[in-house]
Formats: structure tokens, C-alpha cells, sequence
């Protein structure tokens, strides 16, 4: 699979939380940056923090927050940057917005994940404190 595969792979994965897949594609020492200034934001460094990490997203949100849309996948070398939309609802607080998924890719694995949100402010008040 070329770096592109690999990111529709993720992606697809994400949409239907296929863990079997989602663990055989990104890379246990991935390090994640989560943007913002929210419970979540930060750089979390290897599948033993970025596990819990999404897993305690689904947990807040109810299992509603998604990525309900990825319309353009563009490689440069090892890095691919993913057009998408993501949402969710928490105790009644919608969150719909478009947002970037900026992935590297070493090996076939994904080694590194930068987000980016087209509205910081609302992500940061959907996730809290």
C-alpha cells in the first residue's frame, strides 16, 4: 500500500471502529498531537496514551463523535493531509466542523497524527476542561 492507501485505510477504519485494523496500521510509538486547550489537547506519545485518549473521547460524547466525512487525501513523501469533517454531541452541545488530519507514514505505519480544526474554540468547549 502506498501512503494514500494507508490514510483511506485509517480513515475507513476510524468510520467503522475497526480496532484490528486501527492497530495494524498505526505504529505503537505513534505520537499524536491533539490541538486546542481542552482535556484532550497535547502531544501524547505511543497506542498506551492515544488508546485511552480516544477511547475516553467516545466515553464523553457518548460514542457519537465521528469522522462523518474525508474528501481529499494529498501525499508529500511520507505525510498525507486529509480533508475532513468530524462531529458529535455532548449533554446536548453539537460540534460539526471541518478539520485536517496530517499523517506520517514510515514502514506501512502510521508514526505521527497532527489534527487541525477549522474551529478551535467550539472544539475546546465540546470537550471541556
Amino acid at each position: 500500500m502506498n501512503t494514500t492507501d494507508i490514510a483511506k485505510t485509517y480513515i475507513k477504519a476510524v468510520q467503522t471502529n475497526d480496532q484490528a485494523t486501527l492497530g495494524s496500521i498505526i505504529s505503537p510509538d505513534v505520537m499524536w498531537h491533539q490541538p486546542g486547550k481542552n482535556r484532550f489537547s497535547g502531544t501524547h506519545r505511543g497506542m498506551a496514551a492515544v488508546g485511552p485518549m480516544l477511547g475516553a473521547m467516545m466515553e464523553v460524547s457518548k460514542g457519537t463523535f465521528a469522522i462523518t466525512r474525508a474528501d481529499q487525501y494529498m501525499a508529500n513523501g511520507d505525510w498525507v493531509a486529509i480533508t475532513i469533517e468530524f462531529a458529535g454531541e455532548v449533554n446536548g452541545l453539537t460540534m460539526k466542523q471541518a478539520g485536517v488530519d496530517l499523517i506520517r507514514i514510515e514502514g506501512g505505519k502510521i508514526v505521527e497524527v497532527k489534527l487541525f480544526s477549522s474551529d478551535q474554540a467550539q472544539e475546546d468547549a465540546f470537550w471541556g476542561k
